[in-house]
């Protein structure tokens, strides 16, 4: 397979729903999004077989995995494992790059309907 290239800016964003939006770029095991997520936007609990690492470029995500919550803030990168149950919340507006392999099929095949409802968290 040849190698690609692009610029992030080229790259269609996919409207998941009116909080969530992203941009994909794969290869043949791995892939990268940029994941834009509006404040109070709720990632809903659900687990894959990639491992995920996710990076954030400006904001902050509250995830919850293994009975704990982590706060990842801008600058710093989160690890979750293979199969583990996690859940995000943004508590600003944030755009994170989310790394995972192998490949996250669902998300190539739009069938992360789980992503598309438009959750948002309940704010006090």
């Amino acid at each position: 397979m040849d190698f690609k290239h692009a610029v992030w800016e080229s790259i269609p964003m996919e409207m998941m729903s009116d909080v969530i939006s992203r941009k994909l770029f794969n290869g043949e095991k791995a892939m990268v999004a940029q994941v834009f997520l509006k404040k109070d936007a709720v990632v809903p609990l659900h687990s894959h077989e990639s491992e995920q690492i996710t990076y954030i470029l400006k904001g902050a995500l509250k995830f919850e995995l293994q009975d704990r919550e982590v706060v990842v803030h801008e600058g710093e990168i989160l690890h979750i494992p293979s199969w583990v149950p996690h859940r995000a919340i943004a508590l600003e507006d944030t755009l994170d790059l989310d790394i995972f392999s192998p490949l996250r099929q669902d998300w190539l095949t739009k069938d992360d309907e789980y992503l598309r409802r438009g959750e948002m968290e309940a704010t006090s």
